[in-house]
């Protein structure tokens, strides 16, 4: 059963840097393409950045984060990352990994196309 699991969640400074972690044992039939998603209290969960599993130098960015943080892959260790710098307060929140069938490049931060999801990491950012 395919199972993923972050680390690397923790508080700190406006303008400090933070590496998600999140290890995949195992990949659903068809699965295509990886994720991180967050979600913060009051509000829904979004996708932060995705890329096909296959093909990761063209990641999709959401807007509040492009040029902040990087998606990487090592696929050797089965591992993903999200390298998070120049942390603002408002990107505190749950951090999610996810992995998914997803077609069209345009729908990487699509949530609902994501059907494998680790449990979180909190992220907090203040001073």
């Amino acid at each position: 059963q395919a199972q993923l699991v972050e680390s690397g969640g923790d508080s700190v400074e406006p303008g400090g840097s933070l590496r998600l972690s999140c290890v995949a044992s195992g990949h659903p039939p068809n699965t295509n393409a990886m994720g991180w998603f967050r979600r913060a209290i009051g509000k829904e969960r979004e996708g932060v950045a995705a890329f096909y599993i296959g093909e990761t130098d063209r990641p999709r960015y959401a807007d509040s984060v492009r040029g902040r943080f990087t998606i990487s892959r090592d696929a050797a260790k089965n591992m993903y990352y999200l390298q998070m710098d120049s942390l603002k307060p408002e990107d505190t929140a749950m951090y999610y990994c996810a992995t998914g069938r997803v077609g069209d490049w345009w729908y990487l931060l699509q949530t609902a196309l994501y059907n494998t999801w680790g449990q979180g990491t909190q992220v907090t950012v203040s001073s």
